[in-house]
């Protein structure tokens, strides 16, 4: 079994910045890639970025890119998303997710483990 923890969603002001963590834990936690999702109150789960846990290689929603940094700590066994530039849009439970396999690093039900997710709110 696997453990995703979230953490550091809070309520911050518009353009500022925060950094969210997922800390994994399981007996064999060897994910293929880590992900980060987020929904926003009456809309669907979006897709905000992803990382391969042995390269380290990244992957982004085209509207996140310029101002989200997914990394990996792989010794804590801790992924982050690194938010900088923070809009009330951006407002939205975050939530991490591990995956076994390869393929559309974008695509939630490829994702075999979830987090509970963490509170971000973007004031005005």
């Amino acid at each position: 079994q696997v453990q995703l923890v979230e953490s550091g969603g809070e309520l911050v002001q518009a353009g500022d910045s925060l950094r969210l963590s997922c800390a994994a834990s399981g007996r064999t936690f060897r994910p293929y890639a880590m992900g980060w999702f987020r929904q926003a109150p009456g809309k669907e789960r979006e897709y905000v970025a992803a990382i391969t846990c042995r390269s380290g290689t990244t992957y982004y929603a085209d509207s996140m890119k310029d101002r989200f940094t997914i990394s990996r700590d792989s010794v804590k066994n801790t992924v982050y998303l690194q938010m900088n530039s923070l809009k009330p849009e951006d407002t939205a439970v975050y939530y991490c997710a591990a995956r076994y396999t390869s393929g559309s690093l974008n695509l939630g039900d490829n994702y075999s483990y979830w987090g509970q997710g963490t509170q971000v709110t973007v004031s005005s």
